[in-house]
């Protein structure tokens, strides 16, 4: 026979239970993106700007492939830079990302400084405009 007053006893379950709740509560928003080098050659320098953060490599093989998890905290457009494989620096600018988007974003490094971004991402829609921010006529 335990000699613990019962509320001691049953304090363990009661904080992996409160513990348990809090967890599933908590949601983080992450999109998988993918930099796939389709130019011909290798690039250097490359990095990924997205709201609030960034990312890159020093060298991206020809046909190599990097991964890389984010988490948009803002919303803005997502921009790739690198110098590519003719020694020439290259910007392209890609979709709006919003804040608590998830899903996947591949971008796809193409010859002459172009670039296609593939998007699978939930919410899918643009959130609505303040109507404070707005531009009035």
């Amino acid at each position: 026979m335990s000699f613990m007053p019962r509320a001691l006893r049953k304090a363990p379950i009661l904080l992996s239970a409160l513990t348990l709740i809090f967890a599933a509560g908590c949601h983080s928003y992450h999109i998988e993106a993918t930099v796939e080098n389709r130019t011909g050659g290798s690039v250097t320098l490359l990095e990924v700007d997205y709201p609030s953060a960034s990312f890159g490599v020093d060298t991206l093989a020809a046909d190599g492939t990097v991964r890389h998890r984010i988490q948009i905290r803002d919303s803005g457009p997502i921009t790739v830079q690198y110098v590519g494989p003719h020694g020439r620096q290259i910007q392209v600018k890609g979709p709006v990302l919003y804040e608590k988007q998830e899903g996947s974003i591949n971008i796809v490094l193409l010859p002459d400084g172009k670039a296609e971004f593939h998007t699978a991402l939930d919410p899918f829609s643009v959130p609505a405009s303040n109507p404070a921010s707005t531009p009035k006529s």
